[in-house]
């Protein structure tokens, strides 16, 4: 890993951007115009996608993260970043050649952002390789997947990030911080609202060979995931209810919409929606006996928006992903404990849960979670 000047002589554009970049704190974290000397983790991103490229504009203002190298079936679009990113040809592959990154010293990290069903593949070849992986949620299609990734990660010594973004949204934190203070009193309950009306009915999210299901592995994880933190506790049960209104479109295996209740060992419940057939969603809400928490929108690109029963979020939104890789840059560099997870055990236990809904949808029974 170089150190920043080592960096700077090689990529000139830091140099440009880090002027530009706002004054902001929270926590330990900040991003100013202060200058940075220390290691810098060297990114290559897998799938250069609609995602990909959000990923990768939103590492232009990291000072601990920076994309070194891509891997992509696309010809054209290796290129195309090769250009716009100043990546040289030694650090370009593609999905058959990419385990030579074992003899490449100048790529720390793969960033698997690829179809679901690719996931589980693509991050045990590149742990193979010897390289730290953050994987897009969900981390694989079901918890067998899951192990396995985590387990070859150990293995390999090398560490397995997912990418949730919200947990490190100062906004989402402050309510994580609120509970862990105490303000809402005993949680009582959970609610959150995950879909959008989905477009092109051709699209990999809608094959179940690709995604590994429908909504729920694309928006409603947010759901089971925000439970999670919201309440500050793991579930133990989970029931779910499926519903269909377009077979054609949303074909066998592919869940259009399914309601999902999660209970915690201290009594808490939560009640959630996932859908890819409804508009105007997006609705965090945690009540507890003291107070209350809303976020809406609460898991878009931003900003976040939201207030408790003290007022309304003041914390200034920036740019997700650079938060994110900032962080993660620091977890796997310095060892950094983020305050919420966003290791390969975290990735597994919304996995184990997103397993326990789609049994309980086909058996129409209560689902126990160990």
């Amino acid at each position: 890993m170089r150190t920043r000047r080592e960096f700077l002589q090689k990529i000139t554009y830091s140099a440009m951007v880090l002027p530009l970049l706002p004054s902001w704190q929270f926590g330990s974290f900040r991003i100013d115009n202060e200058p940075y000397d220390g290691p810098v983790l060297r990114v290559a991103i897998m799938g250069l996608g609609g995602y990909g490229t959000r990923v990768a504009q939103a590492m232009k203002a990291c000072k601990k993260a920076k994309l070194v190298g891509v891997i992509s079936g696309t010809p054209a679009k290796i290129k195309e970043w090769q250009s716009k990113y100043q990546i040289p040809e030694k650090n370009c592959y593609n999905y058959e050649n990419f385990d030579d990154l074992k003899n490449n010293p100048d790529i720390d990290a793969v960033y698997v952002i690829t179809p679901n069903a690719l996931h589980h593949d693509q991050v045990i070849r590149a742990a193979k390789a010897g390289k730290h992986v953050i994987c897009e949620k969900p981390m694989g299609l079901n918890a067998k997947e899951g192990e396995e990734m985590v387990r070859a990660c150990k293995e390999a010594k090398v560490k397995l990030l997912v990418g949730y973004r919200l947990h490190f949204e100062p906004k989402t934190l402050e309510v994580v911080r609120m509970r862990q203070n105490g303000d809402f009193g005993k949680i009582l309950f959970f609610q959150g609202q995950c879909g959008f009306r989905i477009g092109d009915p051709n699209q990999w999210r809608l094959d179940r060979a690709l995604a590994g299901g429908g909504s729920l592995m694309d928006i409603g994880i947010y759901a089971v995931n925000g439970a999670r933190y919201m309440v500050g506790e793991e579930p133990i049960w989970a029931t779910a209810q499926e519903m269909k209104t377009d077979p054609v479109k949303f074909k066998e295996g592919v869940d259009e919409t399914i309601l999902f209740q999660l209970g915690f060992p201290s009594g808490a419940v939560s009640s959630c929606l996932s859908t890819y057939n409804m508009n105007n969603l997006d609705r965090f809400f945690l009540n507890g006996e003291k107070g209350f928490a809303e976020m809406q929108p609460s898991t878009g690109y931003g900003p976040i928006e939201g207030r408790t029963h003290k007022g309304t979020f003041t914390q200034q939104h920036v740019t997700h992903q650079t938060i994110q890789m900032e962080e993660m840059a620091s977890i796997i560099l310095e060892g950094k404990e983020p305050i919420i997870s966003v290791d390969g055990e975290e990735g597994l236990r919304d996995l184990k849960i997103i397993d326990a809904i789609y049994k309980s949808c086909q058996t129409g029974e209560r689902v126990e979670l160990v």
